[in-house]
C-alpha cells in the first residue's frame, strides 16, 4: 500500500477504493518511506481531489504532490492551478508556469483523455508569457504566447485557445490585425460553445450588419457567461439592444436557441 490514510470518524466511503481511501470527518495522507512510487496515482490523486473539495487542502497538496512526481497529468494540473489562485498555497505563478511547463513537455498519448491537460497548460503557459511574470526568468513574449494558442488551438482543438487567437487578430496585440482570421477562430470557438466567441463573433456580425444574427449570438453569450466575463458581455449585448429595433431584437430572441 502505498500510503495510510488515517480517520477520525467513518462518513461514507465509495466502494471500489476502500484499499486507498477513506472518508472520514478528517483526510491525512501519509506517505512511508518504504512506498512503491509506480502504485496507483490515479487513486492518490482522486484522494486529493476529493481533500480540496472537502476543505482538507493541506492533506490534498501531500496527495496531489505524491501524484505529480508519479508523473499523473491531473495532479500536476491541479497544483498548478493552486499555485495559480492561491488556493491552498501561497500564490506563485512562476511555480505555475513550471508546473504547466512540465505538463506539456511530458506530453500526452493522441486521443486520450490526457490531451486536454496538455492543451490546458499550453493555454497557461501562452497567458503568461503574453504579460510576463515580474521577477522571474518569464518575460513578456506574445510572438511565442501566439505559437502556444496556435498549438492548442490546432493539435488539440482548445476552444479556450481559438478565442485568445481571434481576441490577439482582431487586436493587433502582439501580431497584425486581421479580422478575417480573428472572425475564423472566434467561430471554431463559438461551435463549442464557447462563451466569449460567441460575444466577440456576434458583435462582429451585429457591426457588419447582420442584425439579428449578431443580437441572437450576443445574447446567448450572456446567457452562458462565466462570472468573470459577464460584465463585459452583457454591456455589449445591452448595446446592440439599445440600438436594434423591435423586431429585430424579437427574431433574435427567437434564433438564440440555435446557437
Amino acid at each position: 500500500m502505498i500510503g495510510s490514510f488515517k480517520k477520525i470518524a467513518y462518513s461514507v466511503c465509495g466502494a471500489g477504493v476502500a484499499l486507498y481511501l477513506v472518508c472520514s470527518s478528517a483526510f491525512a495522507f501519509d506517505i512511508p518511506d518504504n512506498a512503491d512510487k509506480k502504485s496507483n496515482p490515479f487513486e492518490v490523486f482522486k484522494f486529493g481531489v476529493s481533500a480540496f473539495k472537502n476543505g482538507h487542502k493541506d492533506e490534498a497538496l501531500k496527495a496531489l504532490r505524491y501524484a505529480a512526481d508519479q508523473g499523473h497529468p491531473g495532479a500536476n494540473w491541479k497544483l498548478a492551478s493552486m499555485y495559480a489562485q492561491g488556493d491552498g498555497v501561497p500564490e506563485n505563478d512562476y511555480e505555475a508556469y513550471k508546473i504547466f511547463e512540465k505538463i506539456v513537455h511530458e506530453g500526452a498519448e493522441p486521443g486520450s483523455q490526457n490531451e486536454s491537460y496538455v492543451a490546458g497548460a499550453l493555454v497557461q503557459m501562452a497567458r503568461y508569457l503574453k504579460r510576463g511574470i515580474p521577477g522571474t526568468p518569464v518575460n513578456s513574449n506574445p510572438d511565442m504566447a501566439r505559437d502556444l494558442y496556435v498549438q492548442a488551438a490546432s493539435n488539440f482543438g482548445d476552444s479556450t485557445a481559438q478565442y485568445e487567437l481571434g481576441a490577439m487578430l482582431l487586436k493587433g496585440d502582439g501580431v497584425e490585425k486581421n479580422k478575417t482570421q480573428a472572425a475564423r477562430w472566434f467561430q471554431l470557438a463559438a461551435r463549442k460553445g464557447n462563451a466569449n466567441a460567441q460575444a466577440m463573433l456576434g458583435n462582429m456580425l451585429f457591426q457588419a450588419g447582420k442584425t439579428v444574427r449578431g443580437l441572437a449570438m450576443l445574447t446567448a453569450a450572456f446567457e452562458r457567461c462565466s462570472d468573470q466575463d459577464c460584465e463585459w458581455i452583457r454591456a455589449m449585448q445591452e448595446q446592440a439592444f439599445s440600438v436594434a429595433g423591435e423586431a429585430d431584437r424579437r427574431n433574435a430572441i427567437a434564433l438564440v436557441g440555435q446557437h
